[in-house]
């Protein structure tokens, strides 16, 4: 059965400031646009996210790729996820370096090895085996980045309150599915500004940062990590979903249940097995788009949501 190809993406769920607000709209569309050429060419929701995220990785105006974030100790660490929906594979990888495209290297790892995630110094060996570009640290970081770093170290602020807050540049993502009905999706962050260094948040966890499975939907999250993790915050729409909720009543009902239940806030997006799907946020503004049926839908704010139709 042909399904018509969906794709949703965003670009972080925070306190987006107001003269951010118009690239980071303009940085969700094209890369949902970017993604979706590949899926109306025949292409595979996998190869789709994977390219929908790269272009976000590129763009400094989001924490993943070349717009990474400092840790305490001014470097960059990078995770990220990917995974195929038809067969439950997936690639990850955290606390990565020098690495532009993390989605790409997390890819890498679902294909070319036994597991499903590397982490640190072995995972960039293994990058270097594989011929993945590593770059000079100074190409991931703008201006911004470093002067917000050097205002955090003048804080006296405990970790809990420090990163349990809307003010951090968060994590990029997309989902999708294809014409064949294959569920992929793709998640990757540059992390939060002055986190401890070896700090992992949701973004690489499987069930927390993404999920996909064939049999239900694909789900790409954002938001305070600390927290999604302990809900499985990805794994959980996926499971409210199963109980027959509408991907838009399975995102509210998870994000609900986090706020509730450890006080975090965040976001995601979720397209289900038959196309539906959901841009969803607790946060003050998520940067989102979506492809459905030749129709651009994007947003930034609670409650809103412009339509282009697309000429192709």
């Amino acid at each position: 059965m042909i399904r018509k190809p969906v794709i949703v993406v965003h670009g972080g769920a925070w306190a987006i400031p107001d003269d951010l607000a118009e690239s980071s709209k303009i940085g969700v569309k094209d890369a949902a646009k970017c993604g979706y050429s590949i899926l109306t060419d025949g292409g595979s929701s996998l190869q789709a996210v994977e390219s929908a995220v790269r272009m976000l990785e590129d763009n400094t105006i989001f924490d993943a790729g070349h717009g990474a974030v400092l840790n305490a100790n001014g470097d960059v660490e990078l995770d990220a996820i990917i995974m195929d929906g038809k067969k439950l594979a997936v690639g990850a990888v955290s606390c990565i370096k020098n690495i532009a495209n993390p989605i790409m290297f997390a890819r890498t790892v679902m294909e070319k090895t036994p597991h499903n995630m590397l982490t640190g110094a072995g995972a960039n060996k293994f990058a270097e085996r594989m011929k993945i570009e590593q770059i000079p640290t100074d190409e991931l970081v703008t201006e911004n980045a470093t002067k917000e770093w050097e205002q955090y170290q003048r804080y006296t602020q405990s970790v809990t309150s420090l990163f349990n807050t809307e003010k951090m540049h968060d994590t990029v993502g997309a989902v999708a599915i294809d014409s064949e009905g294959n569920l992929s999706c793709a998640t990757s962050t540059g992390g939060i500004t002055n986190k401890m260094v070896g700090r992992v948040g949701d973004c690489p966890i499987i069930g927390s940062g993404a999920y996909a499975d064939n049999f239900s939907g694909a789900v790409s999250t954002t938001g305070h990590g600390e927290s999604i993790m302990k809900v499985t915050l990805a794994r959980l729409v996926l499971f409210n979903m199963q109980q027959g909720e509408t991907p838009q009543n399975a995102a509210d009902h998870a994000l609900d249940y986090m706020k509730n239940r450890v006080h975090g806030r965040g976001g995601l997006i979720v397209v289900s097995k038959t196309g539906e799907w959901a841009a969803r946020f607790s946060t003050k503004r998520m940067a989102w788009a979506s492809i459905d049926n030749n129709l651009l839908t994007y947003g930034l704010n609670p409650g809103e949501a412009f339509q282009e139709t697309l000429e192709l």
